[in-house]
């Protein structure tokens, strides 16, 4: 009996010992995949959050791009708006000055010339007379290339004269009138008597 009792007690001892180590084995087989399966979503949302602010910049960079342009553009358009308007010639108009008894008279042809598009200002002896010539509505609109003119000498755009004053005048009576495209402009003189008769006094 006591052979027995070890043959089964040895029986007993190895089969206690198998039994952990089979758990064991069964709990490290079923441990990787469960590690295995909480890694893999992890990883998908890391690589989500660079792609979205990746593909935002992507959409913003060509829009504010389009917006320098646009400045740009509209920028260099009234710059050389500006610059055109600035290097824009000037017309000297021809005028004729000569003088009454009583008043200094300027006068200049200046046919197709409204009276709204002159401006004449006086500063002390100086009168300066500024203007524009504007072409036809319908040359304006279809314009009549170089190369079908024949002769062309009339000034069309902007022109002016400054006129130093020969003669002490009252700039506060200057008339200016326009009449059959003559434009006419009356500034009375000073008179101041040269000569003056002394007359003697009896005592």
């Amino acid at each position: 009996m006591a052979k027995e009792s070890s043959f089964f007690e040895k029986l007993k001892k190895g089969m206690g010992i198998e039994g952990p180590i089979e758990e064991k084995t069964e709990e490290i087989k079923e441990k990787p995949p469960r590690k295995t399966e909480v890694k893999k979503p992890k990883k998908l949302e890391i690589k989500a959050e660079p792609i979205e602010p990746e593909v935002k910049k992507d959409i913003e960079e060509p829009e504010i791009k389009r917006e320098e342009i646009n400045e740009e553009k509209t920028s260099s358009a009234k710059a050389t708006e500006g610059k055109e308007k600035w290097f824009e010639p000037e017309g000297q108009l021809a005028i004729d000055v000569y003088q009454t008894e009583n008043e200094l008279i300027i006068q200049s042809a200046i046919a197709g010339v409204k009276p709204e598009n002159l401006d004449i200002s006086m500063e002390d002896d100086v009168i300066t007379i500024r203007g524009r010539r504007e072409k036809s509505f319908e040359d304006a609109i279809h314009p009549t290339a170089p190369e079908n003119y024949f002769a062309q000498e009339c000034y069309w755009g902007l022109f002016s004269r400054e006129v130093i004053l020969p003669v002490e005048v009252d700039p506060g009576r200057v008339e200016a009138t326009m009449k059959e495209g003559i434009l006419t402009i009356r500034i009375p003189k000073i008179l101041r008597e040269r000569k003056r008769k002394i007359n003697i006094k009896r005592e």
